[in-house]
């Protein structure tokens, strides 16, 4: 799928023009792919790059433009299953144009960051701090998601919250990654600036996006290091959270088994101390396993069990 855009008024706008400023293909098909490798002159392995996600972040230049790769975070849905998944990004910059291929169709341009966009340069820079803030949003997701698990693993016994936990903390090592990856490429955009282009207000705004790209590696980080280290906190808990009800269910066991065990006495067909017509037989076994529970659980209590 092919969309056109366009600088107007220092506003980018969607267009049904051939001849659009900026071109997003998302999933390209085989009659695209060719358009993108013939007629633009686009490299097969980076177009190929463009939609691997687990493609590192790069810059190359071709002959007639600049290729670049960054990495993003992946849409979330219910069936990830807390996994949080990065994705690859391609931007091809020309002359008189920028092409940016997608695997997905997401909102590529939402958000104040492109309420005022001047050239070419400004849709690849507010793309990458877009990219940032979308990390951002994601590590908030993370940890609301952490504090929510926790609390169940504070009191059940199932796997599956410990696995949940596992499993946000493998997201996080991609974010990392990701994160990083793309703090590689800003410096390289920053050492290449001639070659690209960028204007001296390109460069301060380059200035701030590799700010707060190593804020938001630094935030993954201590999210990442907080969750590795609390980890075999919480399989303890998960370990004495079982313990204490194999504890509950063998007291219950001996406190059942005592009046049950004194009862079955009785029930022998051998002599007792009383004679099996007493009227009182009855009522002297119950008074027997009764007195037996109650110094069981006077006994407990005095252990605080």
């Amino acid at each position: 799928m092919l969309r056109h855009y366009t600088i107007t008024e220092n506003k980018l706008v969607e267009t049904n023009a051939p001849n659009g400023q900026v071109l997003v293909f998302v999933a390209p098909d085989d009659a695209e792919k060719r358009y993108l490798l013939e007629e633009l002159k686009l490299d097969e392995h980076t177009l190929s790059s463009s939609l691997d996600p687990d493609e590192l972040a790069r810059l190359e230049f071709e002959p007639e433009h600049a290729a670049l790769i960054f990495k993003r975070p992946k849409n979330y849905c219910s069936e990830d299953n807390f996994l949080f998944r990065v994705a690859s990004t391609g931007v091809f910059i020309f002359k008189d144009r920028i092409v940016i291929v997608l695997a997905e169709d997401i909102p590529v341009f939402e958000g104040r960051q492109f309420a005022r966009v001047q050239s070419l340069q400004d849709v690849l820079l507010k793309m990458l701090y877009r990219v940032i803030f979308h990390f951002n949003e994601h590590l908030r997701a993370i940890t609301m998601i952490s504090g929510e698990i926790e609390q169940q693993i504070n009191t059940s016994l199932e796997n599956k919250y410990l696995i949940n936990m596992f499993t946000l903390e493998k997201s996080l090592v991609y974010y990392l990654n990701a994160i990083n990856s793309n703090q590689v490429l800003t410096e390289k955009l920053k050492t290449n600036a001639a070659k690209i282009g960028f204007s001296s207000e390109n460069l301060e705004s380059l200035d701030d996006i590799f700010i707060e790209n190593s804020q938001c590696y630094r935030q993954a980080e201590i999210y990442s290091n907080i969750l590795a280290s609390l980890m075999d906190a919480r399989a303890s808990i998960v370990a004495n959270n079982l313990n204490r009800l194999i504890k509950t269910l063998t007291i219950i066991t001996i406190a059942l088994m005592l009046p049950t065990l004194i009862v079955s006495v009785f029930s022998m067909n051998v002599i007792m101390p009383f004679p099996h017509d007493h009227p009182l037989a009855f009522w002297m076994v119950s008074g027997l396993a009764a007195a037996a529970s109650l110094l069981f659980w006077f006994y407990g209590r005095s252990r605080k069990w």
